[in-house]
């Protein structure tokens, strides 16, 4: 059956001389593996350079339900990006924000929002004029609200954040998973703060460091399988 999708592009992996395997995030289908011919070939329809990581696409699918393996009729990128694939700092954020999609969209079902906030994220990246060395922050945790586990938050401070327990609280948790202060008001503020806002806060670069490491180790309790995350060396190296 035919079928119109909006889609953003996840990974490539080869599968013959000139075939791939695109793995592609849609909104109307969740995450679909598609098989594309030729991709690889000078002239090909559907070119692999349309297939990097977190390209917005515009896609005419053939789509069987029982499929583990699909096809697309026709592909195109839409809209077009035009600094994340320019600029070392978008560039080296969307290679981090594209490894952790992957690994908490394995099995992602059709939802329509989750596509549309990620959308709206890479376009936001790729358009603002912005500093950007908290977006990845502010990212994760707006993303952490689709993947069912934002963590609550309380109108008066409390000094402890429990990373188990997504819950802020006043008193130490019983395990190493947790945030402490001066991270947990620098977490507070991150997860109450629009993507425009999240550049006014200040912090030294071990401190940034360390609550990537926190977040990825929150996303790590709450995700099945989430494992280690390759790219967080290039943003230790952008951001210093």
């Amino acid at each position: 059956m035919l079928q119109k999708t909006k889609g953003i592009s996840l990974k490539v992996t080869n599968y013959s001389e000139n075939s791939v395997v695109a793995q592609i995030f849609t909104e109307d289908l969740g995450l679909q593996s598609y098989l594309i011919n030729g991709a690889r070939k000078p002239k090909a329809k559907i070119h692999i350079n349309i297939l990097q990581p977190l390209h917005l696409l515009e896609l005419v699918v053939y789509h069987k339900d029982n499929n583990t393996l699909q096809r697309i009729k026709e592909a195109q990128q839409y809209p077009t990006l035009h600094q994340i694939p320019l600029d070392i700092v978008k560039s080296s954020l969307a290679i981090f924000l594209n490894e952790v999609l992957y690994k908490v969209l394995k099995h992602q079902q059709p939802d329509p929002q989750l596509f549309q906030f990620i959308q709206q994220s890479i376009l936001w990246l790729d358009e603002t004029e912005s500093p950007l060395a908290n977006f990845h922050l502010s990212f994760l945790m707006k993303l952490s609200k689709f993947l069912g586990f934002l963590p609550t938050v309380n109108q008066d401070q409390k000094p402890f954040f429990d990373l188990m327990d997504g819950v802020f609280t006043d008193s130490l948790p019983p395990h190493q998973h947790v945030l402490q202060e001066p991270h947990t008001t620098i977490f507070h503020n991150i997860l109450t703060a629009s993507y425009e806002a999240s550049h006014h806060f200040h912090m030294k670069h071990v401190d940034r460091i360390y609550l990537l490491q926190k977040i990825i180790d929150f996303y790590r309790l709450h995700t099945e399988n989430f494992g280690e995350v390759n790219s967080l060396y290039i943003l230790e190296e952008i951001f210093h």
